[in-house]
């Protein structure tokens, strides 16, 4: 069953399946059909967010476990609804203490002679044949010294105990000194720096606590999927959101053995992916899928909405504020260069192995040095621009998999001296699986190249270059290029009509757990493109009267991400509250790693940043002046808050709406995104609008259109889960307007309007018009008047809101 609409809610503790029962009529009065859950099985102890899972076999118990979770797919059904889960395929919890993870556990304790051995990606060649468990505060003669391990026997087994840390024993070495006992074990206990340098485990990006889990084993495929599946075919779940696939040995073989497990007669369970689509890249076609998460759409939608004339006087007024004209592809090399060269130096060293390994085997290659290999490797990750090529060990390489790393040698080419580019070939040819046939080793580096592409991709751009360049910081968001300014029309319309005829059932969305900043926060900050000038001039004036705030340590491009900020979340009760701000502030400057890191924090920095951020919310003549330019820009906001709203909703795709986004929603990057939500007010709200009351604000506004709009996919599947996508022609390139269903007889007309502010200096809508296809027409949003087919005037369809949704009347 293909959902007509999604929407997310984030399940802990704080908000357990029984809360999420409490909202299924608020969902189906908002029309939506099925719940979208965040990861339901059980993960570690107090788990926010659930993408550590410990146990396959448990729903989580923080949440109430299998019996509330009956009574919120029971409250589901009863309200005409059903599920869809998120999954975790990729990895799981290293867990403090690490007996919450059975499986963890046991090769802990019995190294490569446990049955779950084959679960975990270890590298068991190391010198100790140990999994290096990086955990201790100093290094491990330091801890031994003073006595921070001890040998604990009070329990069913004896463990060795760091603080909250506990360890098995392996069997057999429970009388040796201690010394002897900690080198003895399967496990080598070491300070955390080690970690990025000799790491021997397979781990979700840069995270030591993330283990990656062998799903291509079908016994562990089978073990981590068996409960997912019981609820599939019980009817408990429709649907699977796939985590992070480009993480796993061999995505499509993943899907193809989801798609046969999930099937039900003739049909697979609806299944969509965390694919991120990088530039004009293409989810593969031989998936078995629906589609992806949605943030292909995200960025379109987006674009939209960004006038492309202001490009450069932001640009030039970045320039003036940091004092740097460094593209930005400049920062994406040096980030994701360090990246590689610190964050991932362990995933870099086992690549390296492998191809050290086979070079020395093969007379042939055997003068390729290991340093050679590592500045090959090295380079060839940086210049890589998608998240992976898809190459299968023993397939002949996809055509798009060569033109990928054949793109990203070339890069690397220039950035090598030229005794090494037969060596740069030699890593090309295994990684596209054309030398090395028959060695394993080959084969393993064909898979984990691939693997260490996406890390490099997401730490080095997403959770580092983004947080170091931001002439316009909304377009710094996952799978986007903030140097890609601005979506055509005719562009959008291209996109759509591809979706419609390649991936229907895909997922489309604006917000996510993963978002950098919520869609309103973004709405508010794309309307800078067409005020590029006044941005200026506020800036100027912004700086000159919180001069007194400033510190002599923080820079400038840190300060302007305060003000990009504070604008962007400033909402009906003024700016942002002073503990939001702080923290997010803390993260982004930690990310950037610049000035800042997780792991070696300035607090010099740090409490510049605080004490300017702290100075501004607290300045009445700041706050004055920012809470004006607000005013000045309100209205064309409120066209794109509205508008992207309304285009994701009834664009082609099934639309995702993240809790609490159904009406404004200012957050920022988790945890922000994942506060508690105001049902009650949305509920009361809601029913207002049903018994006739007007919208009172823009809150009102987003859900009505948030509802209505929702409602139409629902009443008239037909238009939407097969219909045809066509653009309607219209006289402005300032009104984006398409049709949904039959080609010859569309069902829906949708009608949104863009860049208000160019739209007002040529005159407003004056006499433009769009075509509507034959018929009458009910303008849903503008209590139902009819309107015949042809010709129609736009402002007398968005006389009352910027967007207009028409439905056929017969």
């Amino acid at each position: 069953m293909v959902p007509t609409g999604t929407y997310r809610l984030q399940i802990q503790p704080a908000f357990t399946f029984d809360d999420a029962a409490e909202q299924a009529e608020h969902l189906a009065a908002l029309g939506v059909s099925h719940a979208y859950l965040s990861p339901v099985l059980a993960p570690a102890t107090g788990s926010t967010h659930g993408y550590d899972v410990v146990d396959h076999s448990h729903l989580n118990p923080e949440a109430g476990g299998r019996p509330a979770f009956d009574r919120l797919t029971q409250a589901l059904r009863a309200a005409g609804l059903g599920a869809v889960a998120d999954v975790v395929p990729n990895h799981v919890a290293v867990p403090t203490p690490a007996s919450d993870n059975a499986q963890l556990w046991s090769v802990l304790r019995e190294g490569p002679g446990s049955p779950f051995a084959s679960w975990f990606d270890v590298d068991w060649s190391v010198p100790d044949r140990a999994i290096l468990m990086a955990v201790l505060g100093q290094r491990i003669g330091q801890v031994l010294a003073a006595g921070e391990l001890s040998l604990d026997r009070s329990g069913d087994e004896p463990v060795l105990r760091y603080y909250d840390h506990v360890f098995p024993v392996r069997p057999g070495t429970e009388d040796l000194p201690l010394e002897q006992l900690v080198d003895r074990q399967w496990y080598r206990l070491a300070h955390w720096r080690v970690a990025d340098e000799e790491l021997n485990y397979r781990r979700f990006f840069d995270v030591d606590t993330l283990a990656a889990v062998r799903v291509e084993d079908p016994e562990v495929f089978d073990a981590t999927h068996r409960l997912l599946l019981e609820l599939v075919h019980d009817g408990s779940l429709q649907g699977l959101r796939i985590d992070h696939p480009d993480g796993l040995a061999d995505p499509r073989g993943y899907l193809e053995r989801l798609a046969a497990a999930t099937r039900q007669g003739d049909a697979s369970a609806w299944v969509v992916v965390e694919k991120i689509l990088e530039g004009d890249e293409l989810l593969p076609v031989d998936w078995q899928c629906a589609g992806t998460t949605g943030y292909d759409a995200l960025q379109r939608i987006g674009g939209v909405f960004l006038d492309p004339t202001g490009a450069e006087p932001l640009s030039t007024a970045y320039a003036a504020v940091t004092g740097t004209g460094t593209p930005f592809a400049a920062v994406v090399e040096e980030a994701k260069r360090e990246v590689v060269e610190n964050g991932l130096y362990a995933e870099v060293h086992r690549l390296v192995e492998l191809l050290a390994g086979i070079c020395h085997d093969d007379v042939n290659l055997r003068d390729h040095t290991r340093r050679g290999l590592h500045e090959a490797v090295v380079e060839l990750l940086v210049a890589v621009e998608q998240y992976r090529a898809y190459v299968v060990p023993g397939e002949t390489a996809p055509r798009d998999a060569v033109a990928v790393l054949d793109h990203a040698a070339a890069t690397a080419r220039t950035r090598l001296p030229a005794e090494r580019h037969d060596t740069l070939s030699v890593v090309v040819d295994l990684a596209l699986g054309r030398a090395g046939a028959g060695d394993p080793r080959a084969a393993e580096f064909v898979v984990r190249f691939q693997q260490t592409c996406g890390p490099v991709m997401a730490k080095g751009i997403e959770d580092t270059a983004f947080y170091r360049w931001f002439r316009l910081s909304s377009l710094n968001e996952v799978g986007g290029d903030p140097t890609r300014f601005g979506t055509s029309p005719e562009e959008f319309h291209a996109f759509a009509a591809r979706l419609a005829h390649d991936w229907p059932a895909t997922m489309t969305t604006l917000s996510t757990h993963d978002t950098k900043r919520s869609e309103d926060v973004r709405a508010r900050l794309s309307v800078l493109s067409e005020f590029a000038d006044e941005w200026a001039a506020a800036l100027t004036t912004w700086r000159d009267l919180a001069a007194g705030h400033r510190a002599a340590e923080l820079d400038a491009r840190t300060e302007l991400l305060v003000w990009q900020t504070v604008f962007g979340t400033w909402g009906t009760a003024g700016p942002i509250a002073a503990d939001r701000l702080l923290a997010y502030l803390q993260k982004a400057t930690r990310e950037a790693k610049d000035h800042t890191t997780w792991t070696s924090p300035d607090e010099a920095y740090e409490a510049a940043v605080e004490a300017f951020a702290t100075g501004v919310l607290a300045d009445e003549a700041v706050l004055t002046a920012v809470g004006e330019f607000v005013a000045h820009t309100g209205q064309a906001a409120r066209v794109a808050v509205l508008g992207q709203k309304f285009v994701q909703l009834l664009m082609p795709g099934v639309p995702d709406v993240y809790q609490g986004t159904e009406v404004v929603d200012l957050s920022l990057v988790d945890p922000d995104n994942r506060r508690p939500v105001d049902y009650a007010d949305r509920r009361r709200r809601l029913r207002a609008l049903d018994d006739g009351s007007a919208p009172a604000d823009l809150d009102d506004e987003k859900l009505l259109v948030v509802s209505r709009a929702l409602r139409a996919r629902r009443d008239h599947p037909a238009a939407f889960a097969g219909g045809d996508y066509s653009a309607v022609p219209t006289s402005s390139g300032n009104a984006l307007a398409f049709a949904r269903g039959a080609a010859d007889a569309p069902e829906v007309v949708a009608v949104a309007t863009r860049l208000p502010v160019s739209l007002q200096r040529n005159g407003g809508w004056g006499e433009h018009t769009l075509t509507l296809p034959e018929g009458r027409w009910r303008n849903v949003l503008a209590g139902d008047a009819v309107v015949e087919g042809g010709a129609v005037r736009i402002a007398d369809l968005l006389s009352d809101l910027p967007v207009a949704l028409l439905v056929r009347a017969g």
